[in-house]
Parts: structure tokens; C-alpha cells; sequence
């Protein structure tokens, strides 16, 4: 009876089936080139299709997202000074509380100032624009348009009738404004929550967000996580010194050049210094109307050459010396986040599109270095020192053997 034939190995299977398909005139007519295109195209597009899942996800849920954001944001400020002060011996709900209730102290001393300032400074400031307006109407009369006072008026008439026409659509946006408003207020309290369970109970959220990743990730996850919130930390400290500092700069020019409202020109300024590019280029147009409808063109354009001074001093000396430090982005990459933010999510993306960037920088960085491997670990002993080897138990029970029936 003849012996069965052995079975072919897996290994020598799968050889052959991959001199079939090399034998494949299709396959062979493909250049390798185009066959690595394709790999990478698929998958090129799944990594295209969940980004894109994200954005519209994040766009829908904006009114959640953004008040968490904004959490976050004051959580890396506050967090710090909660914890210097439970290092120096406060009770820990204590230096919650005084982190909590001292930012709002702050916010709404502000809002004060802001608002008792252009109330005080708002009927010069309206006398002034009504003079302005009758000086723009005799320009305009005698200007080669020779406008005369009956097509001014007829012009005026023009543009009110379209007012009235479009009534309906005032309405919907005063009813917007109120809806706004309310969402505005939802969002508030959304953040004040956010941020006072972010104090109380940070450290355990993130590691039940951690504990969601599978057991040989968590470390990855972990080390890229502290890493961005180390850098989200330096860019908010970094930030608001940048912005304090662009706000003396020009309320103090203002102040000087005998502009109204010089403080809430150095609070607006402020504000929009957290919005990169955009915020500056907006905040320094408006001081320079308010000198242009007050003042006139001249002391205008002296402000406008602080307005400059200051952003030349901020991109030049500020940028470079402290935020480079804090966040290692290139130019480029910041005006195309802050473009991609604002199309997506308006103002608010624009604010969060530099530390959001920043923050993925960071953490992708640490996870394709490789450093979670040894940050997580105890350091192994080295290969070269492995030190004096064990005696193996059989050896040790043959030598007393011996030993105890040697007379």
C-alpha cells in the first residue's frame, strides 16, 4: 500500500499562492509605485472620513463643546494656583473655593469698569460723532461730488425706507439676539460647572478617560495627555501676559493722545489678543475710528502707529522670546488653524484654534517619539551588567546529596 503523500506547511501554502499571483499578468502590469498609492489611499481617506466625522459631530454639539473648552482653559490656569495654595496649608475646598469665586470677582470687576466707563464717556463720545457727520456731509458737498442737501436726504430716505422694508427680518434677528442671549447664559453656568468639577476632581476623570483606552495604550495616552496639558498650561499663562501687555501698551497711547474711552479700548484689546491675527487686526481698527470720529485724521494716524508699534513689538520680541517657549508652532500653521476655526465654529473656533493645534502638536509628537515606553516603566537593568547568575535548584540538591552521604 503506498504511503500518503505529506501534507504541504502553511508556510509552503502561502508561498505558493504568492508565486500565483505574481504569475498574475494584471498584478505584474501594476507598478509598485501605484500599488503603495492605493495602501495609502484608503487609508488616507478612513483617517479623511473620521476627521470629517469629528468637525460635524463638534459642530453639532457646539453649544456643549464649546462651554467644555472654555473649562478647560480656565481649569489650566486655575489649577496651579488651587495648587499652590493646598501646598501652602489651605484646606483644599477652601483653595477651590477662593479659585472659583475669584475669577468671577474678577470678570465681573471688568465688566464694571468697562460699563461704567462708556456710560460716563457715552454723550461726548455721541455729540463728537454727530459733529463728525455734519462735517462728512459739507466734505461731500464740496468735494468734486457736489452732493447737494436734497440727494444727501434722498440718499438717508433710501436707506431708511430699506430699513423699514426689511422689518420682518430686524425681528427675526431681535428674536436670534434673544435666543443667543439665552444660550449665551446656558453656557456660562455650563463652564462655572465644568470648571469647579475640573478642580475638585480633574486627576479622576482623566484617568477613567484613560482607563477607556485598551490596557497597552493607556500608557501612550497618559504621557500624551500630561504632555498637552503642560503645554495648554504655558500657553494660557504665556497668552495672558501677551495680551496684558498689548493692552497697556495701547490704552496708554490712547490715554495719552487724548482719546475717550481709553480703558475699554485697552479691555477690547485684551479680549481680542487671544484671537491671533484676527483679534489684533479688529481691536486696533476700532481705536483708531474712536480717534478718527473724536479726535480727527491726524491723531488718528498717531494712533494708528501705536496700534502698529505695539503689534510689530508683540510679533517681533513677544512672540519669539516668551511664546516661543510655550508653543512651537509655525506661523503658517497658526493662520491656517485660525482661518479652518472660524469657518467651522466662527469666533469661538478662531480662539481655540492655536492651543487646540498647539496641544496636538505636543501630544503627537510624544506618542511618535516612543518616550511613553520609558516614562511609564521602571528603567530595566543594562544588558551589559546582567550580574551573577542563579545556581539552579537541580545542582544544589545533587551537592548535598553528596555532601551528607560522604562519611
Amino acid at each position: 500500500m503506498p504511503e500518503p503523500m505529506p501534507r504541504p506547511s502553511r508556510r509552503l501554502r502561502a508561498a505558493a499562492r504568492a508565486r500565483g499571483a505574481a504569475a498574475d499578468p494584471v498584478a505584474e502590469s501594476i507598478p509598485r509605485g501605484m500599488r503603495v498609492a492605493s495602501a495609502w489611499s484608503w487609508r488616507i481617506l478612513l483617517v479623511a472620513a473620521v476627521v470629517a466625522l469629528v468637525l460635524f459631530l463638534i459642530a453639532q454639539l457646539r453649544e456643549i463643546i464649546v462651554p467644555l473648552l472654555v473649562a478647560v482653559v480656565l481649569a489650566a490656569l486655575l489649577v496651579p494656583f488651587k495648587n499652590f495654595l493646598v501646598r501652602h496649608r489651605w484646606p483644599r475646598w477652601a483653595a477651590i473655593v477662593v479659585a472659583e469665586v475669584g475669577t468671577l470677582v474678577a470678570v465681573a470687576a471688568l465688566i464694571y469698569l468697562v460699563a461704567t466707563q462708556v456710560a460716563a464717556g457715552f454723550g461726548d463720545v455721541r455729540d463728537r460723532a454727530v459733529s463728525s457727520f455734519m462735517e462728512l456731509r459739507r466734505w461731500l458737498e464740496e468735494s468734486p461730488l457736489h452732493l447737494t442737501d436734497q440727494q444727501f436726504d434722498q440718499y438717508v430716505a433710501q436707506a431708511w425706507q430699506a430699513i423699514q422694508d426689511d422689518a420682518s427680518s430686524l425681528a427675526r434677528s431681535a428674536l436670534s439676539v434673544g435666543t443667543t442671549f439665552g444660550h449665551v447664559l446656558v453656557g456660562a453656568l455650563l463652564v462655572l460647572f465644568a470648571t469647579l468639577f475640573i478642580l475638585i476632581d480633574g486627576e479622576r476623570i482623566w484617568g477613567w478617560i484613560v482607563r477607556v483606552f485598551p490596557r497597552r495604550a493607556r500608557l501612550a495616552v497618559d504621557g500624551a495627555g500630561k504632555a498637552g496639558w503642560t503645554t495648554l498650561r504655558s500657553f494660557v499663562k504665556v497668552q495672558i501676559l501677551v495680551a496684558l501687555i498689548d493692552a497697556i501698551g495701547i490704552a496708554t497711547g490712547a490715554a495719552i493722545l487724548g482719546v475717550p474711552l481709553a480703558i475699554p479700548i485697552g479691555v477690547l484689546v485684551f479680549l481680542g489678543s487671544f484671537i491671533p491675527i484676527v483679534g489684533a487686526v479688529v481691536t486696533g481698527a476700532f481705536a483708531v475710528f474712536i480717534a478718527l470720529v473724536y479726535n480727527g485724521w491726524v491723531i488718528a494716524l498717531i494712533m494708528l502707529g501705536v496700534v502698529l508699534l505695539v503689534q510689530q513689538i508683540e510679533g517681533h520680541v513677544l512672540q519669539p522670546l516668551v511664546m516661543g517657549t510655550a508653543v512651537k508652532v509655525h506661523p503658517l500653521a497658526v493662520v491656517l488653524a485660525v482661518a479652518g476655526g472660524s469657518m467651522i465654529a466662527g469666533i469661538a473656533g478662531a480662539f481655540f484654534a492655536v492651543p487646540v493645534v498647539a496641544t496636538l502638536n505636543v501630544m503627537i509628537k510624544y506618542v511618535a517619539s516612543g518616550q511613553w515606553r520609558t516614562d511609564g516603566r521602571a528603567p530595566r537593568a543594562p544588558v551589559s551588567d546582567p550580574g551573577p547568575a542563579p545556581r539552579s535548584p537541580r545542582r544544589l540538591r545533587t551537592r548535598s546529596t553528596k555532601d551528607t552521604a560522604t562519611p
